[in-house]
């Protein structure tokens, strides 16, 4: 996440409601339009049939409060809008708290295609869909409540697991590869690049995860495959806490990644 943002939080106003102009509607419409061939072509059964069960608005941006409704009623989650910019610490605690934080403001035109924080239309449109579904519901609690029982140290560590299934995680349904992350169903280019077979894949392993470092703004070069997504689920009941520790004993892989001056995603 970037350490700054020229984007500014839109607040709520006492019902919760936040006001959307035109042309941010547009934008919107505009995403959701183009993204949704991709979708429907590219992402696993999971993200698909949580997406159908929201059926939120093509045309204008969504309230948090009628997302939140929804998934009350299917897993007892709620969307809270906050700043692009959050601590892990605070995070890990909403998460916990069956609380998914969604930055408020919608990406400028000029960040179309690709915006390094995170925009209600990725919190939305890549998150919520999966948080109907209480198997990966539970998993992202389990997440956060490891969060707060870690130390601040361990953060990053934890946040990989994270990153490598809900934010960029395949799978294979009857043979071929599938998206499930939500970085992947809101980024108009990564989505195809990722299901290619030009990356790296490897299985699902949590040590091997936690030891695998990423970044932010490129293509990632690696992704880990879920043959079985019981096998993401059964992590939910490990002791991330001592995988974190067992990773650290091994020591971080060497970077698949480019140095810094590589094109941005």
């Amino acid at each position: 996440m970037p350490k700054d943002t020229s984007y500014t939080a839109k607040t709520p106003d006492s019902t919760g409601q936040i006001q959307y102009d035109a042309d941010e509607n547009a934008v919107w419409r505009d995403l959701v339009a183009q993204q949704m061939p991709k979708v429907q072509r590219l992402m696993a059964r999971p993200y698909l049939d949580g997406l159908a069960r929201l059926d939120m608005p093509r045309d204008r941006v969504p309230q948090c409060t009628d997302i939140s409704a929804r998934l009350r009623e299917l897993t007892g989650w709620q969307v809270d809008p906050v700043p692009a910019l959050i601590p892990f610490g605070q995070f890990f605690s909403m998460l916990a708290a069956k609380t998914f934080p969604a930055a408020s403001f919608i990406r400028r035109r000029e960040h179309f295609d690709y915006i390094e924080e995170p925009d209600i239309f990725h919190e939305i449109f890549g998150h919520t869909p999966l948080l109907t579904d209480p198997r990966f519901a539970r998993f992202s609690q389990a997440i956060g409540r490891a969060g707060l029982a870690a130390a601040p140290a361990d953060y990053s560590w934890l946040i990989r697991l994270y990153w490598f299934t809900i934010e960029f995680g395949l799978t294979r349904e009857n043979g071929a590869l599938k998206a499930l992350g939500s970085g992947l169903a809101s980024s108009p280019t990564e989505l195809p690049w990722s299901v290619s077979g030009d990356p790296e894949y490897r299985p699902f392993d949590v040590i091997d995860i936690l030891r695998t470092p990423y970044r932010i703004d490129i293509h990632q070069p690696l992704y880990f495959v879920l043959d079985d997504l019981d096998a993401l689920f059964a992590a939910a009941e490990r002791d991330l806490l001592a995988d974190i520790r067992t990773a650290r004993s091994l020591g971080l892989h060497a970077p698949k990644y480019p140095p810094k001056t590589a094109r941005a995603r």
